[in-house]
This record gives C-alpha cells, sequence and structure tokens, in this order.
C-alpha cells in the first residue's frame, strides 16, 4: 500500500512539474483577465521576437510600444499626502500607451491606441511595430493582436518586454504616458 501511495505522488510531482514549465495555448480572441501569468508562444501573424531580436528591430529604426498600465493618483488620498509615481523605464524611442491592452477598450482607449500607433510609424502600416509591456504580461500580447486586426502588417511582438531588455543592460529611459492627442 504504501508503494502504491509513494508510486502516485512521484506521479504527480512528475505530472506537475512537466504542466509547470509549459505556455498556455494561444486563445483565439483577447485575453480578459488574469493579465499577468504565463503567456503563449505565438501570436498568429505577428513574429514573436526575442530580446536579441528586438534590440535588432531598435537599432534598424522599428517602432517601440509599451502598453503597460499606469497606476494613476489613488483618489482617496487625503488632502496633503505626498505621493510619488513610480517611474516607467522604457525602452529609448517607445511611446507608452498605457492601459491599452485590455482585453475589452473603451472607444476612447481603443482611439487612443490607434493614434498612438500612428503617430509612432507614421501612419506606415508595413513599418515594424514593436509591442512590449514586461514578462509574463498579456497586456503586450493583446495589444499586439489588436494591432494586426487593425491592419498593421509587421507586428513584432516582444513577451520578454523591459524585464528581458534589462537583465541584458540594454539602455533604458523615463517614460511619460503619450498624451491623449497623440495625433
Amino acid at each position: 500500500m504504501r508503494r502504491a501511495v509513494v508510486a502516485a505522488l512521484a506521479l504527480f510531482v512528475l505530472a506537475g512539474a512537466a504542466a509547470w514549465g509549459q505556455q498556455p495555448p494561444e486563445p483565439s480572441g483577447y485575453r480578459m483577465k488574469d493579465y499577468r501569468g504565463g503567456t503563449p508562444a505565438t501570436l498568429t501573424g505577428a513574429r514573436v521576437v526575442t530580446t536579441v531580436e528586438a534590440a535588432a528591430l531598435w537599432k534598424a529604426g522599428a517602432a517601440f510600444v509599451d502598453v503597460l498600465p499606469h497606476a494613476p493618483r489613488p483618489a482617496n488620498l487625503p488632502a496633503g499626502t505626498i505621493w510619488h509615481e513610480n517611474p516607467r523605464m522604457d525602452i529609448p524611442g517607445s511611446i507608452w500607451l498605457p492601459d491599452t491592452g485590455y482585453g475589452a477598450l473603451a472607444a476612447v482607449t481603443e482611439k487612443y491606441l490607434r493614434d498612438g500607433l500612428a503617430k509612432v510609424t507614421g501612419g506606415d502600416r508595413t513599418r515594424w511595430l514593436v509591442i512590449y509591456c514586461m514578462k509574463n504580461c498579456w497586456m503586450s500580447w493583446n495589444a499586439a493582436k489588436r494591432a494586426l486586426s487593425v491592419g498593421y502588417k509587421n507586428v513584432a511582438w516582444y513577451p520578454d518586454g523591459t524585464d528581458g531588455w534589462q537583465a541584458v543592460r540594454l539602455p533604458l529611459q523615463k517614460a511619460d504616458p503619450a498624451p491623449a492627442d497623440v495625433e
């Protein structure tokens, strides 16, 4: 009996270890919740790039778009409370279009994304567009999928984002969200 329990436990541990290292499958639609976690290895229609490939695209002049959400000043802070925003360090030359990677976007947020993409590409839907956030962030996956859906032809999804960029000591710079009237 004890041997059977030990064998069953060993199989359970091995199966769990194997599943833990797997990436989730690519969904057919946008990710609608749980935006931080393992991302798929693919994005149909996009080129999934490593840090080395993203750096090569950056050096070649590709347009870079960060979609990490922006945490606003909490509305319930008492008057006189000092609040310091966490700075966002970005890949140099990027445009930061916060909150545009959610699965469902309000019309104004979708317009903000479309206008930002048009600005950073100069309206050229064939220009390389590299969309990123942080490692294990579905926001960039959703935004890259949305860029494809509105007609961008050369979309690269960089799933390691600024975490991967920083890990190999590539340059970063402080970023501010693009204004709502990015046109």
